[in-house]
This record gives structure tokens, C-alpha cells and sequence, in this order.
């Protein structure tokens, strides 16, 4: 265990100067930005290890996976965020646990979100995903709405009981127009924020960038990265 520490430290330590350094070269304040350690496929014992090492946002993909790990770690101080496609029948056990849920795409995941919230008594964070691959009414090749549909989806999250719309996610689409143009991507989710808080002066939550391109996600203006590999290190190949 002491090894897998010293590995996660280390790792932690890079990610963090790498940020550090794409906020000077911003222009930004360091605490302008939060890392989220995204920790899918790995056990809870590096949760434990992470929150020890100081990390405070941790992220999950799969509820099956995340449910029972939260569960474990129940003790730490950490904000989870529910970051993958989230089908209606796994809502209840989503806001269980999940502090933050950024992958909102659909109006019908907003009125399960809302009805559990209120069932349990809880307040939920939640990011419109939004999809630059899509068309202006389309959906994403990895979920998300297209930008035309963010507005009335975040008018939509902004009036349900027990949610609290937070602002914006996009994962860096891998076709269309802004395939390869991670900066461009980040710089138009960027635009289409200044366009939410306009109705929205609260939702100012920019949630973009990963372990290849959190530099970019900093430099358009993110205030949240999402990075797994860069702490874990390499995922086995699931299969």
C-alpha cells in the first residue's frame, strides 16, 4: 500500500504543477481552477488513499461500480460527481450518493433527478451536458444535448425541486467540426456559459478537459478538470 501511495503522490504532484502551470500561462489564479480525480475502475482503497493525499471531488462513470465505492468511503470528505450517461432506472441510486451529476442531457433525466431529490431530501448539483458533435437538436455520439437545446433543458433543471443547475460539461467530441480542436471546443463551451449566466448568474460552473488536454480546458477558461489516468495511471483493458 505504501507503494501505491507514493505512485498516486507523485502523480498527484505532476497533474497538480501541470495545472498550476496552465493557470499562470492563463493568466488565472490556481484556486480558479478544481481537479476532479476521476477514478472509475479503480478500487475504493485509492479513494482512500486520494482523500488522504488531499484530493476533495472524485468522479464516476458507472453507477454499479460507483455505488458500492461511495458507500465504502462514506466516512471521507469527499463531493462525488457522476460524470457518465445515466439511464432513469439507475437515478435512485445515483442521488444517493452523487453531489454533482454533470452529464444532464435530457429533460425526462431531469424530472427522475428532481422527484428522487425530493423523495430523499437532497439538493443535486447538476451540469448540462453539452454535445459538440451534435447537431443544433440533436444528441452526441457520447451523450449530451446539442447547443441549440441548452437553454430550455436549463431552464428546465433551474425550476425542478431539489436541483441546482450548476452549469456546464463537455467532453472534447472525437468527430465533427471540432474533432482534434480541443481549444475550439473548450473556447465555445466557454461562450455558450457567458450565454447561460446570462439567465443563469449562478450556474457559472465550467466542467471540461481530461488527462490529454486539461492545459487547453484551462487556458479557454474551465473551472473544473476531470482527470483519471494522469493520477491512477493506465486502466486495464476491460473485457
Amino acid at each position: 500500500m505504501t507503494d501505491r501511495r507514493d505512485e498516486l503522490a507523485a502523480n498527484l504532484a505532476k497533474v497538480e504543477e501541470r495545472i498550476a502551470a496552465a493557470c499562470a500561462a492563463a493568466g488565472r489564479a490556481r484556486d480558479e481552477v478544481t481537479l476532479i480525480v476521476v477514478t472509475k475502475t479503480y478500487p475504493a482503497s485509492d479513494v482512500r488513499i486520494l482523500s488522504e493525499l488531499g484530493v476533495r471531488h472524485v468522479a464516476e462513470n458507472k453507477d454499479q461500480d460507483a455505488a458500492p465505492k461511495a458507500a465504502e468511503c462514506s466516512d471521507l470528505p469527499l463531493r462525488w460527481h457522476f460524470v457518465g450517461q445515466l439511464q432513469t432506472n439507475k437515478v435512485r441510486s445515483v442521488v444517493g450518493y452523487a453531489d454533482f451529476v454533470q452529464s444532464v442531457d435530457r429533460s425526462r433525466l431531469v424530472t427522475a433527478l428532481s422527484k428522487e431529490a425530493v423523495r430523499t431530501d437532497r439538493e443535486v448539483g447538476c451540469l448540462v451536458q453539452v454535445a459538440l458533435d451534435a447537431g443544433e437538436s440533436g444528441r452526441g455520439e457520447r451523450g449530451g444535448v446539442a447547443p441549440g437545446g441548452i437553454e430550455e433543458l436549463a431552464d428546465l433543471v433551474a425550476g425542478s425541486p431539489g436541483l441546482r443547475l450548476d452549469g456546464l460539461m463537455t467532453v472534447a467530441p472525437l468527430t465533427g467540426e471540432y474533432a482534434g480542436r480541443q481549444q475550439a471546443a473548450f473556447r465555445r463551451l466557454m461562450d455558450l456559459s457567458t450565454d447561460l449566466r446570462r439567465a443563469h448568474p449562478a450556474a457559472n460552473m465550467v466542467s471540461a478537459g481530461m488527462s490529454a488536454d486539461l492545459e487547453e480546458a484551462v487556458a479557454a477558461g474551465a473551472t473544473h478538470v476531470r482527470v483519471g489516468t494522469a493520477v491512477l495511471g493506465v486502466r486495464a483493458r476491460l473485457g
